[in-house]
């Protein structure tokens, strides 16, 4: 079995500049593809920077490439985008969008 975080999902400055760039530019699709980890939680899945991990929720699964950030142990962030939707189940609990922080989701080398 392969080891849980929580998975948070949002907004970063440089997504929302480069927005005016375009969604299909190769800079915006790098900010939505790139999850943000922990580095001793890289080092205990077995992940190095830069390298490609398959994220899998209870909706579905996506690739990133991964990099060490400033978050807590335990916990993933990536900037909403294509990738993200591929995760999110479709229940909204009336507010009429799908819950994006807190996902329990498994990482894994791909």
């Amino acid at each position: 079995m392969n080891k849980r975080f929580l998975m948070n999902a949002g907004r970063t400055t440089k997504q929302g500049q480069q927005i005016n760039v375009g969604k299909d530019s190769a800079e915006y699709q790098a900010i939505v593809n790139t999850i943000t980890m922990h580095a001793d939680d890289m080092k205990e899945v077995g992940i190095a920077a830069g390298a490609t991990v398959r994220v899998r929720s209870d909706n579905g699964e996506a690739l990133f490439q991964c990099k060490e950030g400033k978050v807590p142990p335990g916990m993933i962030f990536v900037p909403y985008g294509p990738p993200t939707c591929r995760l999110m189940g479709q229940t909204t609990d009336g507010t009429g969008m799908p819950t994006s922080k807190g996902w329990e989701v498994e990482v894994e080398p791909a």
